[in-house]
């Protein structure tokens, strides 16, 4: 027997605002039911779990123990600019000299997630000395 992994729960204060971020994030659609103002709202990942955004009363107050890391199409740079374009901020930069590591931002509500590196940027460097994502 096995458990299938139907969505990723996010608690927010504004979960349509929220899910509107992450649909721009992923270009993947919001749940067609899903209207402004609703306490959850669904981002529909094609091929991929629920992102469900969930409104909850109480603000987020510590960092993240789960977070999502996004491996672009077109390189980390781009998409990083791309994304703060979007309402996203640097939390941690996570650059190696070597070209390797990914860069830490947040969303609109300060949950962290990490851009990493596209495959054809993981593919045109050396191999590194250790587990890289």
């Amino acid at each position: 027997m096995t458990s299938t992994l139907v969505n990723v729960a996010i608690d927010c204060r504004n979960a349509y605002e929220l899910a509107r971020f992450w649909s721009e994030v992923t270009r993947a659609p919001l749940d067609p039911e899903n209207q402004p103002g609703d306490e959850e709202t669904q981002v529909m990942l094609p091929g991929g779990p629920v992102l469900y955004f969930n409104q909850v009363p109480e603000p987020k107050t510590e960092k993240n123990r789960l977070h999502l890391c996004l491996r672009p199409d077109t390189s980390r740079e781009v998409e990083v600019s791309r994304l703060t374009t979007l309402g996203a901020t640097l939390v941690a930069d996570r650059r190696k000299p070597d070209g390797w590591g990914w860069v830490v931002l947040a969303d609109p509500e300060g949950n962290e997630f990490c851009v990493l590196l596209a495959e054809s940027e993981r593919a045109a460097l050396p191999a590194p000395d250790r587990l890289v994502l």
